[in-house]
């Protein structure tokens, strides 16, 4: 198998152009990730994933961020209209882990039909009274076992689904009081209190795939958690995480310098792959060829995920939906 980009690509519009096909052929992406822009009917995501797919050579996972609620990239007519997490956890009240379970089976089936592969979740950030409104409603509880339980029922949602989940934000995003598209939060407790935010992410260290938080942890080291060796060390020995782990968008703004300087630092620090979501091409262009091979141990990483891929187990969707009604 030819070595993958270290790098999970996002496109401009809703057909990969020409500059795009070569780039894509040339830096061989390990997978790339749509966004709204990219949408428009069923035929035409199936031929986007087909053409983003065909310029790699390898069946590069496409994810997209399907939360529900505010963060889901497919809307109605073309997928559910999902409740926030917060609000479908809360409504299922000691049923949210069958709930949540059942509405992520019911996401990796509309995702399946459209060629999509891989979503970015579950979230397994613990909620705090000072977490920031832009992921409140997305977490899933404020009790750390509570959010790995319901993390692994969502898990289980996708996979069983035939769909790839991608754990974030590692090692937890909970106690940020900014939102780090905009401004690089710091969290300033003692490493010990940070134990309850790490437990979910150690409860589901089997996960095939990760995404970092733009987040400092004081206690640990002064640099965000995505730029971090200590921090990506933590994440690899302590919490145990086997996985290959990317990058939160390397364009959001809580990271400093260029996107082609943060990319090299977040590879230098143990990241495997950098998620570049949004920018111009001549940014894209950047962080694929500043992102570079991936590494032996990347590659491995990347590798076992793609064998972790799987069909869709059979199951009556409509009698899902109706459960899912009932909570």
């Amino acid at each position: 198998m030819s070595r993958f980009g270290a790098v999970i690509s996002g496109c401009e519009g809703l057909r990969v152009t020409a500059e795009e096909k070569a780039l894509f052929r040339d830096t061989k992406p390990f997978g790339f990730i749509l966004f709204a822009r990219n949408i428009e009917s069923a035929d035409q995501v199936r031929a986007l994933c087909d053409d983003l797919r065909d310029c790699v050579a390898h069946d590069a996972p496409i994810t997209i961020d399907q939360e529900g609620g505010r963060v889901q990239r497919l809307r109605a007519p073309l997928a559910t209209e999902w409740l926030p997490p917060l609000d479908q956890v809360t409504q299922a009240g000691v049923h949210a882990a069958r709930a949540m379970y059942v509405r992520y089976r019911l996401i990796a089936h509309e995702l399946r039909s459209l060629g999509i592969d891989s979503d970015c979740a579950p979230m397994l950030d613990v909620a705090r009274p000072e977490t920031h409104k832009f992921l409140k409603n997305r977490c899933y509880s404020d009790d750390s076992q509570a959010v790995a339980e319901i993390g692994r029922a969502v898990a289980n949602g996708l996979m069983d689904g035939g769909v790839l989940p991608i754990v974030k934000h590692m090692p937890g995003h909970g106690r940020a009081f900014v939102d780090s598209h905009l401004d690089l939060p710091r969290v300033t407790v003692e490493r010990a209190e940070l134990e309850a935010d790490f437990a979910p992410f150690r409860a589901l260290n089997d996960l095939p795939m990760g995404m970092t938080a733009h987040i400092v942890f004081d206690a640990i080291h002064d640099a965000p958690a995505t730029t971090s060796a200590r921090v990506m060390q933590m994440i690899r020995e302590d919490i145990g995480f086997g996985g290959l782990i990317m990058t939160d968008d390397i364009g959001m703004e809580a990271l400093s310098g260029t996107v082609a300087e943060r990319s090299r630092a977040s590879l230098a620090a143990g990241c495997d792959a950098v998620l570049h979501c949004n920018g111009s091409f001549a940014a894209r262009q950047a962080v694929a060829e500043a992102s570079g091979e991936m590494t032996d141990a990347a590659q491995a990483r990347a590798e076992a995920v793609l064998q972790m891929t799987r069909a869709p187990q059979p199951v009556d969707i409509e009698a899902l939906a109706e459960e899912l009604k009932a909570f």
